[in-house]
């Protein structure tokens, strides 16, 4: 059968048919004139800094803009105009639906690619990190493959096929394996929730529990860390969120709070200027913020006083120079003012008990127990 025996058992006159025609035609360039005319103002639009990462996600969907699917399009437009006999009109309402659902798949696919590698590109700050390579490829699998799920599921429902005993029985299984794998499954969101919400990186300090070490590795399943002692410890995700993490490499201040304690019998004239030589101590050193220093406890035993500072650097080692070289001068400062720091001398009292000291009683002299008595049979 050719063309023309085909448009008249269709009953279109050959003027319908031109007409048809030509308004595809006229609709394709329509709709490549507008794309084009789209990217260029999108590509204008990605030089400034506010419209950039939209303009950028646009322009690069737009790409993926099917010229089969522009020229099915067109073809559709022009079928529209004609007056299509039963089954024709249905059948050209399914092909919209696969063109533009079609069209549409292909946009978001590709739109879900570009934005979760902008997204980990700019909260990423090692560009080869593993941990983001594998939920950027994690996420972007599991987005594309729903996105093709539920455009067949649409596809299928439009062409009159029931497909809510299809949906129950995925419903169904996706609980069963989830209840299968479950362990699996919370160590796999517990990795997309460090990859996304950063808790730590790879290289950070971290301490949870018992557990502290560089983190050296976030899988799948498990994250590795490297603790002080040299060993690696492997622990998986789930467990790892389960606690309070802290991270030290994230810290900008470092507050310290330390005492001093001297000797109680000290006068209160002395007692009341180590303050004031505890900050001339804190203040003359770099990278110091002074807090306070006061007398916050006297007993019989010393009297104590409670010192806080800011380090403006979360430098370990730093501290520990800086805590030692504070510590030194104040010891010398205690010497300085002759201030004694020994506690105050504790004496015991020894009392021999009053039974170890009375004299041993002889044997006759001692209390026997009572006798025990029984009755005798009569007649004995």
């Amino acid at each position: 059968m050719d063309i023309r025996a085909l448009i008249a058992s269709l009953g279109i006159s050959l003027t319908n048919a031109l007409f048809a025609s030509g308004l595809a035609l006229a609709a394709f360039l329509a709709i490549h004139g507008a794309l084009a005319l789209f990217r260029r103002r999108l590509e204008r639009l990605s030089d400034q800094s506010a419209h950039r990462p939209v303009a950028e996600v646009l322009r690069r969907t737009l790409a993926r803009t099917s010229n089969l699917v522009v020229i099915a399009t067109a073809v559709l437009i022009g079928l529209s105009a004609l007056d299509l006999p039963p089954p024709w009109n249905a059948r050209v309402g399914h092909l919209w639906f696969l063109t533009l659902g079609l069209q549409l798949a292909i946009y978001l696919h590709n739109a879900v690619k570009v934005t979760a590698r902008r997204y980990f590109q700019t909260h990423s700050q090692h560009g080869n990190d593993g941990q983001v390579t594998i939920a950027h490829t994690l996420i972007i699998w599991v987005l594309q493959t729903a996105v093709w799920v539920i455009f067949a599921l649409a596809l299928l429902s439009n062409m009159g096929i029931d497909v809510s005993t299809f949906v129950a029985s995925l419903g169904i299984g996706g609980i069963a394996i989830a209840l299968a794998v479950q362990n699996v499954l919370g160590d796999l969101f517990a990795s997309l929730s460090i990859a996304l919400d950063k808790p730590f990186e790879v290289g950070d300090f971290i301490s949870t529990g018992s557990i502290s070490g560089t983190v050296e590795k976030v899988g799948l399943k498990t994250t590795r860390i490297r603790a002080s002692s040299g060993e690696q410890i492997v622990i998986s995700n789930a467990s790892l969120l389960k606690d309070t993490v802290s991270n030290f490499k994230r810290m900008q201040r470092r507050r310290i709070v330390f005492t001093l304690r001297a000797h109680p019998d000290t006068p209160a004239a002395l007692a009341a200027r180590v303050p004031e030589a505890i900050k001339d101590i804190i203040s003359a050193r770099e990278q110091l913020e002074f807090g306070r220093a006061h007398l916050s406890k006297y007993d019989q035993n010393y009297i104590e006083y409670e010192i806080v500072y800011t380090m403006l650097t979360a430098d370990y080692d730093l501290f520990m120079n800086t805590q030692q070289a504070i510590l030194l001068a104040a010891m010398q400062m205690f010497a300085d003012l002759k201030i004694s720091t020994a506690p105050r001398a504790q004496q015991l009292l020894l009392q021999e008990s009053v039974e170890d000291s009375a004299p041993e009683l002889p044997p006759e002299a001692r209390v026997r127990p009572a006798a025990t008595l029984r009755s005798l049979p009569q007649g004995a």
